[in-house]
């Protein structure tokens, strides 16, 4: 039974993570509806994200090799620090500093209290309806060469608002990209290219807990691992759709369905269906 779940995690976890619902937030419902209604844990959640982060940087390598090769010529002076390229690298440096630190001082907060899904289904309705906002104002006029430093943080700032599960990486700092001006391309775009540094670093940060402790999650290992591949392989075809779907329509679906989730979590949780 573990098998299959871990299966279904994956899955979860590959559907939602580059869709502004929260992955998180998902992999924490569909735990505790699974047969032993448990939570999977902050340290699955994290590993199975290696999973579609390496889809991630497959999906977009080409521009990942450009920006990390400007980067480093721009380190050696060869070329200017003002080539779009080598701003892009320093552009997501700047942007992971915010989650990172954060990361680090709530790291007790992130695994236990933040995990409770009465705060799941606030931070799924709360930021669906500021989504919307955002996605109904926004002037979408910016693009990614138009990036500043301080638009940078402020994505970063956003992005670190996801370790609270409900409330999405990509939701985050989408929102944030529209608020600023960008268009939902440039806004979903930097989402994913600065969503790698610190997805990593979590992700292989929590790997090597599992592996030094045996046992880091309620999922075995090779189950945790088998949810990771399969999350790899659903993301790498969500990237593309997602892409393309924005490209012509607003995001307010998932506005809706962030809405109708958080509020049919709160009948659950109300009627005893499920625990907090």
């Amino acid at each position: 039974m573990q098998w299959i779940q871990a299966i279904i995690l994956g899955l979860v976890q590959g559907l939602t993570e580059f869709l502004p619902i929260s992955s998180s937030a998902h992999l924490r419902i569909v735990g505790e509806l699974l047969p032993d209604s448990r939570d999977p844990g902050a340290a699955f959640t994290a590993i199975t994200q290696l999973g579609t982060e390496t889809a991630v940087l497959i999906f977009f390598w080409k521009d990942f090799v450009r920006i990390l090769t400007q980067w480093f010529r721009s380190l050696t002076k060869k070329v200017p620090s003002s080539d779009p390229d080598a701003r892009m690298g320093w552009l997501i440096i700047i942007g992971s500093i915010p989650i990172v630190v954060f990361g680090l001082l709530l790291k007790d907060q992130i695994e236990t209290g933040f995990r409770s899904l009465w705060i799941v289904a606030t931070t799924l309705i709360v930021f669906g309806v500021v989504l919307g906002i955002a996605d109904a104002v926004a002037k979408q006029r910016r693009t990614l060469d138009e990036l500043t430093p301080k638009h940078g943080i402020l994505y970063g700032l956003a992005q670190s608002l996801a370790l609270i599960p409900g409330v999405s990486r990509s939701g985050g700092t989408i929102t944030a990209g529209l608020l600023m001006g960008y268009t939902r391309e440039a806004a979903a775009r930097y989402s994913f290219l600065l969503a790698m540094p610190a997805v990593f670093a979590s992700g292989l940060y929590e790997l090597y807990g599992a592996l030094k402790e045996s046992s880091p999650t309620v999922y075995t290992m090779p189950q945790t691992l088998l949810a990771t591949v399969i999350a790899f392989v659903v993301g790498y075809l969500i990237i593309g759709w997602f892409l393309r779907f924005i490209s012509h329509n607003s995001f307010r679906p998932f506005v809706w369905y962030r809405i109708g989730l958080g509020a049919v979590l709160y009948v659950l949780l109300g009627t005893g269906v499920i625990p907090a």
